[in-house]
């Protein structure tokens, strides 16, 4: 059933004569039924050359009061003239307004848009793209990328309809025209949909961009600059300042009456229809966390490099990342844990917990038992560290990690040498220390990274075990965030209290291991 009325057939015939197409007199016309979108362009174009043929009596009685400028000027000549040069001219009218350009011509609204670009054809071609691509998925967002030019068009002609309708009483809001997004998405949805066999879904982590430029029109914007001058600011990541948001910046706040002295009404219609920029296919990033352990005292956490100059050959990151982007065939990655430790300390227990984010990924489905032997291979492939507990989870389900980075308890176990000879009796008030509250100034190690602080932790409890005369084990459980090298020896002063100070020698650390990180994530997996 043909979407359009009588009431519709003015402004139907004002814009089909003026070069605009079906599909975008629909939207003027305030079609919101989808179906009639989704026909073909050449069967649309049919129906509504049919709807609009008039013959010469019916024209006649169909100009509008007060008429069309060029209707009523034309009728002014038709008194002055005979019978026969009346028919002759009114024949031309109605051969003017009831036909059209042929099925080639190019929409002055959408400029091509809503014809070819909507047709099976085209989505067939941007579908054999996305199948090339590599990427796995299950659901897909389309998301498009317009001119900036077709907003001002689409205020062309819009001004133009609700000042044909402003004639006979009747208004036209801007929001009872159907955008050409909502529009587009009503025709290719489907159509992508059965074309990929998977549903439509905008929530969907994977994305099919199309970009769309219409060259030929590109100055269409341009004399918004001039009027309105404090829409268009220049960004660093945008090529040009007439971006959509500031071209509808700048139409909201234009007069029309100023619009219509710079801008034609009806649009112009173009030679060209949009060419397509780019089709992309995107994947949001996927997470892979885990617990690992470190023992190597000769290892950075993540990459090491000074005034460019790499200092270690790997890392942990490295070591685990590496292969997680080999298998999800992914462009790169971020990696993150709770908290971190020094390049000479290992980290012991059960482990630190990290995740890595994985940027585009292709591979995104696995089975349990793929990601245990992708833990696997990653244990294999080094010893000095190992992987437990690896499993993909959500971008939410990272927040756990970073809240344990401050709030948790960490256990640590410390080889500690002093310079006076010491008796275990000497060490022995430690093990009554509950709660130690010590404050720590920025370590002058890290000062180059973090800022100057004066931060207050806990040590909650210590543990001695005597070796010799200048040298003990000791074994601290600390509140995170909390130097532990600093509170052995001070750091000249900067950490108060500090062992040295608390037993009134001069202290330092030989080796420091992590025994635990507190932290109740990622959920323990079974082996």
């Amino acid at each position: 059933m043909f979407p359009l009325s009588e009431e519709n057939k003015h402004v139907a015939r004002l814009l089909f004569s003026s070069g605009t197409c079906p599909r975008c007199i629909f939207r003027f016309c305030g079609v919101d039924i989808h179906a009639p979108y989704k026909r073909s362009s050449k069967e649309l174009f049919s129906e509504l050359q049919k709807f609009l043929e008039t013959e010469k009596d019916e024209l006649i009685l169909e100009v509008p009061n007060p008429p069309l400028k060029k209707i009523r000027l034309q009728e002014d000549r038709a008194d002055n003239l005979s019978g026969n040069e009346e028919e002759e001219i009114l024949a031309t009218e109605d051969k003017s307004i009831a036909s059209e350009p042929s099925n080639l011509s190019v929409c002055n609204v959408c400029l091509g848009i809503l014809q070819e670009f909507s047709e099976k054809e085209f989505i067939a071609k941007v579908c054999q793209k996305v199948e090339a691509s590599g990427f796995e998925f299950t659901s897909v967002v389309l998301s498009v990328s317009f001119p900036p030019q077709l907003s001002v068009r689409e205020h062309a002609a819009w001004l133009l309809v609700k000042q044909e309708m402003g004639k006979q009483s009747l208004s036209l809001g801007r929001n009872d025209v159907v955008q050409l997004k909502e529009a587009y998405k009503w025709i290719t949805h489907p159509l992508f949909s059965e074309e990929l066999g998977v549903p439509i879904d905008g929530k969907s982590l994977f994305e099919v961009s199309v970009v769309f430029a219409h060259p030929e029109t590109v100055e269409d914007c341009h004399f918004l600059g001039e009027v309105c001058p404090d829409c268009f600011k220049p960004a660093k990541n945008k090529q040009s300042v007439f971006t959509r948001m500031a071209v509808l910046k700048a139409l909201n706040k234009i007069k029309e009456d100023d619009f219509l002295t710079q801008f034609p009404c009806p649009p112009k219609s173009p030679k060209t229809v949009c060419t397509v920029l780019e089709i992309e296919c995107t994947h949001g990033a996927v997470f892979v966390a885990g617990r690992y352990n470190k023992y190597s005292r000769n290892l950075p956490q993540t990459p090491w490099i000074i005034d460019g100059e790499r200092k270690m050959e790997s890392s942990v990151e490295e070591l685990i990342s590496d292969h997680l982007l080999s298998v999800f065939k992914a462009e790169s990655f971020n990696f993150s844990s709770s908290g971190r430790e020094d390049v000479d300390v290992r980290t012991l227990g059960n482990g630190r917990p990290f995740a890595v984010e994985l940027l585009n990924p292709h591979r995104v489905h696995f089975t349990s038992q793929e990601v245990k032997e992708l833990q696997q291979k990653i244990n294999k492939s080094s010893d000095k560290i190992q992987v437990r507990d690896l499993q993909l989870v959500t971008r939410e389900a990272i927040g756990y990690m970073k809240e344990g980075e401050e709030e948790k308890t960490k256990t640590y176990s410390a080889l500690i040498w002093t310079n006076k000879a010491i008796q275990k009796k000497d060490i022995g008030f430690l093990n009554d220390l509950k709660d130690l509250k010590i404050d720590q100034k920025t370590p002058l190690r890290v000062l180059h990274r973090r800022p100057l602080a004066v931060r207050t932790r806990a040590i909650h409890s210590m543990e001695t075990h005597y070796l010799d005369e200048h040298h003990f084990r000791l074994n601290l459980k600390t509140q995170a965030g909390t130097y532990i090298k600093e509170f052995v020896h001070g750091d000249f002063g900067r950490t108060k209290p500090n062992i040295g100070s608390l037993m009134n020698v001069t202290a330092d650390i030989l080796e420091l291991d992590v025994e635990s990180v507190d932290v109740d994530w990622p959920p323990a997996l079974d082996d």
